[in-house]
């Protein structure tokens, strides 16, 4: 079986004035089905725009990159989206739901685009926010939720496809940490549930939460490391020389 996301030599960079911002730069990772990772580094450091092109949010200038064993960098728009929609959940730091309408329609947005007929949506969205804890709050709006709740329905929305991928951009940053505590436990059970995680922060407490943690600086990997008393597949490496 193909690793679940395969980079070889990925980069990416942006004009800005005069100068050219090399954002990611000469990038290979592999990640295995059901591992939990954390892309870590100071602001600055790619770790986002990292996220976008593994998320086919953004394409690469150059490299390859292969999801579930099948190349996707240089696929049309319209291939791209649908990848998107199937295969890959996004959570982010701000929970962007939408305000008129209830935490039961926000989770089954995915589905509505994947044409995925009425009650079927409707089934599949309550058991995500029963898997979250929240099947009491189904029919809530987005401002009768506490931001802990609301990144709940976020993340709800994110599983809902069972996607291959799960990809989350600083997802506490915005939270308290008692609340921060909850939503990292609730990774981690979904992680014990076969998911596969790729959490992008610059916390260490957060990063620390995670099987594994990728280091970024100046768009480069400088560290790849199961993180301390955690198991995985990938033996802990550090990266002498720039990829």
């Amino acid at each position: 079986m193909p690793p679940l996301v395969r980079t070889v030599g990925i980069s990416k960079q942006y004009p800005s004035g005069g100068t050219i911002i090399r954002a990611v730069l000469n990038v290979s990772l592999s990640i295995e089905p059901g591992e939990f990772v954390a892309i870590r580094g100071r602001s600055g450091s790619g770790k986002s725009t990292l996220m976008s092109l593994l998320g086919l949010l953004e394409r690469p200038d150059s490299g390859e990159y292969a999801l579930k064993g099948r190349e996707v960098a240089r696929l049309s728009e319209d291939a791209r989206a649908a990848i998107r929609n199937q295969e890959i959940g996004f959570i982010f730091q701000l929970p962007a739901l939408l305000p008129r309408a209830t935490a039961l329609e926000n989770v089954a947005l995915p589905l509505v685009y994947a044409g995925v007929a009425g009650s079927e949506r409707r089934h599949r969205a309550k058991d995500a926010l029963d898997r979250v804890g929240l099947a009491g709050r189904s029919h809530h709006w987005p401002n009768q939720l506490s931001g802990g709740e609301q990144q709940r329905v976020v993340i709800a929305r994110a599983i809902v496809n069972e996607p291959a991928l799960i990809l989350a951009d600083e997802p506490t940053g915005s939270l308290d940490s008692g609340t921060s505590d909850e939503i990292l436990s609730l990774f981690e059970r979904l992680h014990r549930d076969g998911h596969t995680i790729i959490v992008v922060t610059h916390a260490t407490d957060v990063a620390d939460r995670a099987q594994r943690q990728i280091t970024l600086h100046d768009g480069r990997i400088i560290e790849d490391a199961v993180a301390s008393g955690k198991s995985s597949l990938l033996n802990a490496t550090t990266l002498d020389s720039p990829q």
